[in-house]
């Protein structure tokens, strides 16, 4: 009897562990977590365990603080109170009521407004934005010590919005180090230090939240976007790395957002900084050509593998580019050893480029990779919607256009009567989704040219359903390509 107690003892034991284990087991991962005996992670971070984290902020903003400066400008205003006007030829008797009582009105009037800037080189040198100081009488320099300088308009770039101003404080100043834009991470902790809403020296911190924003403001839009506080009076300080070099210029907000601010690399500036100071302007290069995004419809079109590249619209008359034999529909991956992912990636790459040098231009034609050799030029520093009438065309396109009148060619401010002006865009139609708007002019219809209504009917005629047709349309002083896709 008391073998077969030991026996069920045994046996009972062995189903209550089972019983545990199979629980263990049967866990969910939350249950698991709570006990501690977490899974592995699908994906281990390379950088686990090795977190980076702000340093000392105290002791970095101590050591380049004094090389970030506050800027006030000033500049004078014309005004002209204007007179009223008395039916009968007599003097405004307001004038007299006026100066008597309330002195004369003043005829100029001093318009201030703040900003801040870096020094970058120990003789006074200072880095800002080019609308800190745009059309100022006066600017004055505050350092962190509270001296104040008048500062002289070296050079500006209103392109990327860069300027460069210089004082004279008689001895050698405390300059700050620029750093590599281009290795930045997201992510990565920065500073700004700036003169927000005039209260002098401020320090914020945060992280580069995107790189490569496009907000609009020109063709070399490029900026870094961070949670570090940036506010009215930021404009032109600097932005730090962790390491205490400049890697941006705080240049815009985003009205009623928080947390969101702009700054330009600092590379553009650097770009720039030698003419700046030697020319007080910059030189850029000059290609002459129109380029937009590739699509995937336009690339279907012209026959293009993949989506990376800057599509080209059109080309200037007489540009390096025409003289080259680079055409409309061509699609450009690289310019001078550096690939081309987007059209916002051309512009940069071509306006670095020192007028006069020959650069390979990689480009895609009907589906075929070739190389041009460019000689690259200097840079040199809407019209109104036509009568109604033309051809309707809305069972395919959507679109009602008619030839180009001299009239309607003076009206729209064009010398180029050849072509078909877009007089109605149908509601929900093709047209209207691939962005046609009345006014514009289309010249070439799947890269053929258009000379007029015929040319264009006949041409259109051959567009099939399910097909992209592809049309130059020149828009004011731009050309694009809009690809349409009957259904």
């Amino acid at each position: 009897m008391i073998r077969k107690s030991r026996v069920y003892i045994l046996v009972l034991a062995a189903v209550a562990a089972g019983i545990v284990l199979s629980a263990g087991f049967n866990l969910s991962p939350i249950a698991r977590a709570l006990r501690g005996d977490q899974e592995k992670p699908a994906v281990v971070p390379a950088a686990a365990g090795l977190r980076m984290v702000p340093v000392d902020i105290p002791q970095l903003f101590k050591e380049v603080s004094p090389a970030v400066v506050n800027i006030s400008t000033t500049q004078v205003m014309k005004l002209n109170r204007p007179r009223m006007r008395n039916p009968f030829g007599q003097q405004d008797p307001f004038d007299d009521f006026f100066n008597n009582f309330f002195g004369r009105t003043p005829k100029e009037q001093k318009r201030k407004s703040l900003g801040s800037g870096f020094i970058v080189s120990p003789d006074g040198y200072i880095l800002t934005n080019n609308h800190v100081v745009e059309k100022a009488d006066e600017v004055t320099v505050t350092l962190l010590d509270k001296e104040e300088f008048k500062a002289k308009v070296v050079g500006t770039d209103p392109k990327i919005d860069i300027a460069l101003i210089k004082i004279d404080a008689k001895k050698k100043l405390t300059y700050v180090a620029l750093g590599e834009s281009d290795k930045l991470d997201i992510g990565e902790w920065v500073v700004a230090i700036g003169n927000p809403f005039g209260l002098g020296h401020t320090v914020t911190a945060g992280i580069v939240s995107a790189k490569g924003r496009i907000i609009g403001s020109g063709p070399y839009d490029d900026f870094i976007q961070t949670d570090a506080s940036i506010n009215p009076g930021n404009s032109g300080g600097p932005l730090f790395n962790l390491k205490g070099e400049v890697v941006g210029i705080n240049t815009a907000i985003v009205q009623g957002g928080q947390g969101i601010g702009f700054a330009t690399p600092i590379q553009l500036a650097k770009s720039v900084l030698d003419q700046l100071r030697d020319k007080g302007k910059v030189t850029r290069g000059w290609l002459g050509v129109y380029i937009q995004r590739l699509t995937p419809e336009a690339a279907e079109n012209l026959g293009i593998a993949g989506r990376h590249g800057a599509l080209v619209s059109d080309v200037t008359s007489g540009a390096p580019a025409e003289k080259a034999g680079i055409r409309s529909g061509d699609v450009i991956v690289a310019f001078n050893g550096k690939e081309i992912r987007d059209e916002h990636d051309l512009p940069q790459a071509v306006a670095s480029t020192k007028p006069g040098k020959t650069v390979d231009v990689r480009l895609l034609r009907e589906g075929k990779a070739m190389t041009i050799a460019v000689t690259i030029a200097e840079m040199e520093g809407g019209p109104g919607k036509p009568a109604g009438g033309g051809q309707d065309l809305s069972k395919n396109f959507g679109l009602t256009v008619q030839d180009i009148t001299p009239e309607i060619a003076q009206r729209i401010g064009t010398e180029n009567t050849k072509g078909v002006v877009v007089t109605g865009v149908a509601d929900g139609s093709p047209a209207e989704d691939a962005g046609f708007t009345e006014g514009d002019i289309i010249r070439q219809v799947n890269r053929l040219p258009v000379s007029g209504m015929a040319e264009f009917t006949k041409l259109a005629a051959k567009s099939k359903a399910d097909k992209t047709t592809l049309f130059l349309v020149e828009r004011g002083d731009a050309r694009i390509l809009l690809t349409v896709k009957i259904k």
